[in-house]
């Protein structure tokens, strides 16, 4: 009878086995699930590898001020990021400001929504805040406009910084917020 005990446990065990290792299982892929869908803020290096030294913005090739660069990347490798154009001298001077690159689709308020690209950023005041112009790199093409209002607390002045979406989701250009969200 004493030796049967150990056989009896042992054989319990291996029924249970299998009922944990798939519990196991599936908290494994549900944190790699949520691990895809997190998005974090890019180091230096991640935003010097996608963004360009010089934009193409319609025919010009514009210089990038990259010590500006900011942006958020997820477990993919995709990046949602943004660097100050140096714009004197260009035609587009006045009317762009930044570069976008997004990796992939972004929702900015509630009506723009852009697809994975290149965009070009410029804004004039406003007596709500600033009027932000999206335009297509490429073409030129306007794409949008949407009001940046003040942050509604004092936050640090800053040429441009997309927040990771866990922070705040905001793009910040100086003191003012625009929404965005990400497309999953």
């Amino acid at each position: 009878m004493r030796n049967m005990r150990p056989c009896v446990l042992f054989l319990a065990g291996l029924c249970v086995l299998p009922t944990s290792m798939t519990a196991q299982t599936k908290a494994i892929q549900a944190t790699s699930a949520l691990s895809k869908r997190a998005w974090r803020a890019a180091t230096p290096a991640e935003l010097e590898a996608v963004l360009p030294a010089r934009a193409t913005v319609e025919k010009e090739r514009i210089e990038t001020e990259l010590r500006t660069a900011t942006g958020v990347i997820d477990s993919r490798g995709r990046v949602f990021a943004a660097v100050v154009l140096i714009t004197a001298g260009y035609a587009a001077n006045g009317k762009y400001s930044h570069y976008l690159l997004a990796q992939t689709p972004v929702r900015i308020g509630a009506d723009i929504v852009l697809p994975s690209g290149a965009y070009a950023v410029g804004w004039t005041r406003s007596p709500d805040g600033l009027l932000v112009h999206i335009y297509n790199a490429e073409t030129g093409a306007e794409l949008g406009t949407i009001t940046a209002h003040p942050a509604a607390q004092p936050i640090p002045i800053v040429s441009i910084k997309i927040w990771p979406p866990r922070e705040r989701s905001v793009i910040q250009i100086g003191r003012f917020l625009l929404p965005y969200s990400l497309d999953e």
